[in-house]
């Protein structure tokens, strides 16, 4: 198994970042060989949640195991608490970064391949957000999204009031992350909204793993996204357990999404 830390300078982020990439290249039993084998291969960008980094996924769950049993090339960036979404602000653009410029960086760098079929995006809780609006907002570079325990919070923080505070963050963090918070709904950061401009513009929309723990504060919000995307007819595959928002339920679902994509995608 090859693991790597990787620092670049990114044009869409204004300055250097670090990502983690795990490769099953290095097997015992046989020598890797680029010809020959990168198309047996598939690639997931794996993201962490909020006030997470690049190393969550390589600590919380067995990444290593998953990546040589699947035969995935796994790239795990850093989105610090941006939701992986453009911040104009500072000229961060993290869902430029996560959907255009890494997807070439890693392909010009690592033996992977470049269909989209076998190129996903996931993450649990902000990166399942992150996930499921890049993966939809860059539907011709990603065919699959896993999407654990997401932070589906746009309809709760619409709206908001200057005196918000929800002991998570306040009013200006989000208004920061997510722009105008009384025009988030039915924009482009609005999942449902972005999902049905999609389905009716006849778009090749990447099929979608979504799970979420029975008694995560998330469950409702994942519920009824699921709902509607079925209801609009996307293709998404949806599991609940008793679990709550953590690495006992991420490690045991992340193994299972693993299994749905070696199923869906071959």
């Amino acid at each position: 198994m090859a693991i790597f830390e990787i620092n670049f300078y990114s044009k869409m982020l204004k300055r250097s970042t670090t990502l983690m990439a795990v490769l099953p290249v290095d097997r015992f039993d046989k020598s890797f060989s680029k010809k020959t084998d990168v198309d047996n291969l598939k690639t997931l960008y794996l993201l962490h949640g909020y006030a997470g980094n690049h190393m969550d996924w390589l600590y919380g769950a067995q990444i290593v195991e998953l990546s040589l049993r699947f035969n995935v090339a796994i790239f795990m960036p850093s989105g610090e608490n941006s939701f992986y979404l453009d911040d104009e602000d500072k000229e961060a653009y993290y869902s430029e970064f996560l959907g255009r410029e890494l997807i070439e960086f890693t392909r010009n760098i690592f033996p992977i391949p470049e269909e989209k079929n076998k190129t996903l995006i996931g993450g649990l809780s902000m990166g399942g957000y992150g996930a499921l609006r890049n993966g939809l907002k860059y539907n011709e570079v990603f065919g699959g999204i896993i999407a654990l325990s997401s932070a589906l919070i746009v309809h709760k923080i619409a709206g908001i009031t200057p005196d918000f505070n929800n002991g998570i963050a306040s009013y200006k963090y989000y208004r920061h992350v997510f722009g105008d918070l009384n025009s988030l709904i039915g924009s482009d950061k609005d999942i449902n909204a972005l999902a049905k401009k999609l389905k009716e513009e006849g778009a090749d929309i990447p099929r979608i793993y979504m799970a979420c723990g029975k008694d995560d504060f998330l469950i409702q919000e994942n519920r009824d996204l699921y709902n509607y995307l079925k209801q609009i007819g996307l293709d998404v595959t949806y599991e609940e357990d008793e679990g709550t928002h953590d690495w006992q339920f991420w490690n045991k679902y992340i193994f299972k999404a693993f299994e749905w994509v070696n199923k869906v995608f071959g």
